[in-house]
């Protein structure tokens, strides 16, 4: 069990989203998840409550926020009923953040929700927000300063285990046999940040153009693919049209074998028919989604990023560094 702090007893509690996860996460710091009553009336309208007193404690709550809008309303709600309750510290762990791809007016007369969801949030009561691999990181700066952010990264948990797993498939070193590729200018980053952790080796880029929200046109790949085993990365996977588009290019151009990694697999309409159907060896994922018996293909490997999201709270908790679990 983690000790109390300065901020108080810890308590993990789990919102309907993704339980699981939750469930992980409390296995990897030896610590209870809490009892929580989440419940519908008749029309559909969301209670909650919580059955035990959490005055004084430090509060955690992990609820991904992606959809149906149920579960951004259960996080507001906890987040609320914490606050009235008196919890010393609110902590809000969204591992997924929905409508994180509204990060800006691309066109005139358009919402930005990625700073409405943040308005919300805090405005329900929260005293800090746990992030994970956010589609834009200037939505921290979304939060008022009395809102404290941690962004948190997969890529260490993905990094080790695509190490084992192409090195068991006999593709090492790696900087001879591995390309990354960014499936888009979006992606560059990070695709630059898993080049370099995978022992260097080259990035390739695609150029990408997007006529409309959900489609998306290859036009050329800058870098060299031929007899290469790729890797795409990216932080979403949602249709899958952009990593399977990207994946058949760099066959076009040469490529040996792809593969992919995203952390958040939203994996929304036929997108697990079209992964099925595309030259994608396997996708690695997070957990930060629960998926659902529907969005399962043996293509699709899930990696938990429980042991992240539970040193980032412990570390939260017992106000220590959480940046430097990354160095």
């Amino acid at each position: 069990m983690i000790p109390s702090s300065a901020y108080g007893e810890l308590k993990i509690f789990s919102g309907s989203a993704n339980p699981c996860l939750a469930r992980k996460v409390c296995e990897y710091l030896g610590h209870t998840l809490e009892n929580l009553i989440i419940s519908r009336h008749s029309d559909g309208e969301i209670y909650v409550r919580y059955p035990q007193s959490i005055r004084g404690a430090d509060v955690f709550i992990i609820q991904p926020t992606h959809m149906p809008m149920e579960n951004l309303q259960e996080l507001l709600m906890l987040i609320d009923a914490a606050s009235r309750a008196s919890a010393r510290r609110i902590t809000a762990v969204i591992p997924y953040y929905g409508y994180a791809r509204g990060d800006r007016k691309a066109e005139g007369r358009e919402s930005i929700p990625a700073k409405l969801e943040a308005d919300q949030i805090a405005a329900a009561g929260v005293n800090r927000v746990l992030l994970l691999d956010l589609h834009a990181s200037q939505i921290q700066g979304f939060f008022p300063l009395s809102v404290k952010t941690d962004h948190l990264y997969a890529k260490p948990v993905f990094v080790n285990y695509l190490r084992e797993f192409f090195q068991n498939l006999g593709f090492m070193p790696l900087d001879e046999h591995l390309a990354v590729m960014a499936p888009d200018a979006g992606a560059t980053k990070m695709g630059h940040s898993y080049a370099k952790k995978l022992d260097n080796v080259p990035l390739v880029i695609v150029d990408k153009r997007r006529p409309a929200p959900n489609k998306s046109e290859v036009y050329t790949i800058i870098g060299d693919v031929k007899n290469k085993i790729v890797l795409e990365v990216d932080d979403i996977v949602d249709t899958a049209g952009t990593i399977v588009k990207a994946a058949e290019a760099a066959l076009e151009r040469g490529a040996r074998e792809i593969y992919a990694v995203a952390t958040h697999p939203v994996l929304s309409g036929n997108a697990v028919s079209r992964l099925e159907a595309s030259p994608i060896k396997k996708l690695f994922v997070s957990d930060s989604i629960g998926l659902t018996a529907a969005k399962r293909s043996l293509k699709i490997e899930i990696i938990s990023v429980a042991s992240i999201l539970g040193e980032s709270i412990k570390r939260i908790h017992l106000d220590e560094s959480v940046s430097e679990q990354f160095d």
